[in-house]
């Protein structure tokens, strides 16, 4: 039963206080094994679980580890990504990688190093546009955002399991029964990744740096040795320059056809929007303030300029090798360099035992890039969500989110039929939506604070991801459609949890100010507390006066009785969660309690409650019915927090309170 508990500090009655209440759940271990279990974490505060549940980071790491913990997502596409490029774009995968980079380097770089700044509390470039974009429209488009992040990074978890079960096959000394069961592979790897998180995350950054520096040590091993291959054998070079010169023409058709084809090469840009989110677990410096985290956001700045330029250096070499030495027939499906390019060479030009060494990194850092995209999930879901009153308080648990995002996995593993090409296009998708509106929120940001260079700069770099990402959805629709999914299915959720959660307590916190503590503990002294709820009009006197006589008259309020009147000043009407203030002011003579809110019911019900519990002494609120049909009022209550006040309040009262001795008292007249 929610209830409304000070906090443990002991009360002071001197009128000089405030009064601070923090709402709870009253005993919050559930009742019940399985259910204790599962909702172990809920309020962890130790950072074992991964996810904003947990109150801060419990330790903080060098930039450079934290750039391994999103280098297990971000270095790992290095697996699948120069043979998509090359089945992408053929003997022009050179040529459409380096446009790849420079819009990494020149664009993504510097919208994601704004973000930094600007977010830095791990909430990405999606708390940006929530900043922008207020009220229910920035509800919506958020939640449109979430659609296409959740779209991101449960494919990330599938397609690199399923690239991972690609190089576990390809590799000679793999059983022969591994053939013809890809999805019964990947999906054991999924559900150990689930059994991963279920654990616990606490030690991801020490095996994430372990995994990187192993993985970008032998990647460096294959392309240096490729690399010589080449310029002991040049003739590759002509070969390749002959066919390319057969199929395009000249250079200049050449250059204008990587610039179209390079959208579908959209994997490598895979990383930014994870880096961002990890920012708190960035040791900063000690001149650091919650406000302004200098070092902290120097740090994330260093590690989004490494990472992308170690990646943009592999990327090019790699994809170079990779078309010079790979006959173009190896890339199609079926074929030994599908999925796993540079695994090809490692055994060509290393031989089977490195070749397996090779796999093993990769498979394992593929493996755990999945773990990188589920600490995305639990850190975007509860962060969002229950706030916005779309979803229930359990969702802020990490066993319950671990089970579900698993589920979903299988769901998308057996219906790609662990296939990595067929789910390259819905994480493409997801990944250059996400990109685009950081893009679009560091140039309205810009504009916001009158930079109108940088503003003309993060437009082109806005209009050029729109482009990439459009082109992306026409090539390849289905990114669209998987993401078309996740959004119908949180709307659908969203809608349902906001229309059950709608008479719950929503407030997190309750402030008296010293004024309002005043008002009520003198009524207190006198055993009765009378509240008159009013409308905020043009707060003449005669409003005041008007209403004082006519809820005196009507509710039979004795003339000898003092009141007090409460008023709720409109706020967004979409935020679910709020802390509330509650100030005492002085008006023509009468007092009145004050509080901004974008529900006026469910406030109303918890500054009852507070002053019940402040004083000791159990309220009374006096109301007029509203006027106007039940229905349409009950609409605009879900909708604006308003409607029909009255009826709501004592319903929240009801649900919060079961003692009827103890329920502060609702009369309408």
């Amino acid at each position: 039963m929610p209830t409304i508990a000070p906090e443990p500090e002991p009360r002071n009655e001197s009128i000089g206080e405030t009064a601070h209440h923090v709402i709870t759940d009253g005993d919050t271990r559930p009742n019940g094994r399985v259910k204790y279990w599962l909702l172990q974490g809920l309020l962890d505060q130790s950072g074992r679980y991964q996810g904003s549940y947990a109150a801060k980071a419990e330790k903080t790491h060098s930039w450079w580890r934290v750039m391994c913990l999103t280098g297990v997502d971000y270095f790992s596409t290095l697996g699948y990504q120069p043979a998509i490029a090359a089945l992408a774009a053929g003997l022009l995968s050179p040529f459409a990688t380096i446009v790849l980079v420079l819009l990494t380097l020149f664009g993504a770089l510097p919208v994601y190093r704004r973000v930094a700044k600007e977010s830095f509390k791990g909430e990405g470039s999606i708390a940006m546009l929530e900043r922008l974009l207020p009220w229910w429209g920035g509800k919506l488009f958020v939640l449109v955002l979430l659609g296409f992040a959740a779209t991101d990074f449960m494919i990330t978890i599938t397609l690199s399991a399923a690239d991972a079960t690609a190089h576990a096959i390809e590799n000679p000394f793999a059983p022969s029964w591994f053939h013809g069961n890809e999805v019964i592979i990947t999906l054991v790897l999924v559900a150990l990744l689930g059994a991963v998180f279920i654990r616990g995350f606490k030690e991801a950054i020490g095996i994430a740096t372990v995994l990187v520096a192993v993985y970008l040590v032998l990647n460096l091993v294959v392309v240096v040795v490729s690399i010589a291959h080449v310029f002991e054998n040049t003739v590759v070079i002509s070969d390749w320059w002959s066919a390319l010169n057969a199929q395009h023409g000249n250079p200049l058709v050449m250059v204008g056809i990587a610039l179209i084809v390079f959208p579908k090469l959209a994997l490598g840009l895979s990383g930014f929007e994870t880096g961002v989110a990890v920012m708190p677990q960035i040791t900063g410096s000690p001149s650091d303030t919650p406000e302004h985290p200098t070092g902290r956001i120097r740090g994330t700045w260093r590690l989004l300029t490494t990472a992308a330029l170690i990646m943009s250096s592999f990327l090019i070499a790699s994809s170079i090798v990779t078309t010079l030495l790979i006959p173009q027939s190896e890339f199609q499906a079926g074929g030994a360099a599908n999925g796993r390019a540079l695994a090809y060479l490692a055994h060509e030009y290393l031989g089977a035992g490195f070749g397996t060494f090779y796999d093993i990194s990769t498979i394992a850092i593929l493996w755990f890039a999945g773990a990188s995209a589920m600490a995305g999930l639990l850190n975007l879901v509860p962060r969002y969500l229950p706030r916005y009153g779309m979803a229930p308080q359990w969702v802020r648990a990490v066993r319950p989110l671990v089970l579900v995002f698993t589920a979903i996995a299988f769901i998308i593993t057996i219906a790609f039929n662990a296939s990595v090409d067929a789910q390259g296009g819905a994480y493409a998708t997801g990944v250059l939506v996400l990109i685009t509106s950081a893009s679009v929120a560091v140039t309205l940001s810009a504009r916001r604070q009158k930079q109108p260079k940088r503003t003309i700069g993060f437009g082109i770099v806005s209009i050029v991801f729109l482009y990439t990402t459009v082109a992306n959805v026409f090539e390849r629709p289905d990114g669209v459609k998987i993401a078309a999914l996740f959004i119908v299915g949180i709307l659908g959720i969203s809608l349902v949890s906001r229309i059950q959660r709608s008479f719950q307590l929503r407030a997190t916190s309750v402030t008296l100010d010293e004024s309002a503590l005043a008002f009520v503990r003198a009524d207190a002294d006198r055993g009765v507390i009378n509240l008159i709820a009013n409308e905020p009009d043009d707060g003449s006197a005669l409003e005041y006066r008007a209403k004082n006589k006519e809820e005196r008259h009507d509710s039979h309020i004795p003339t000898s009785a003092r009141v007090i009147f409460v008023e709720v000043y409109a706020a967004d009407s979409s935020d679910f969660e709020e802390d509330l203030v509650v100030r005492g002011v002085t008006k023509h003579g009468y007092r009145v309690l004050e509080v901004r809110s974008g529900n006026i019911p469910n406030t109303l019900a918890v500054v009852l409650l507070t002053i019940r519990d402040e004083t000791g002494v159990v309220p009374e609120i006096y109301f007029e019915w509203t006027e106007g049909n039940p229905l349409s009022n009950m609409l605009k209550f879900l909708i604006t927090g308003g409607g029909e006040v009255a009826p709501v309040t004592r319903e929240v009262l009801r649900e919060a309170e079961k003692d009827v001795k103890l329920r502060p008292a609702v009369h309408v007249s």
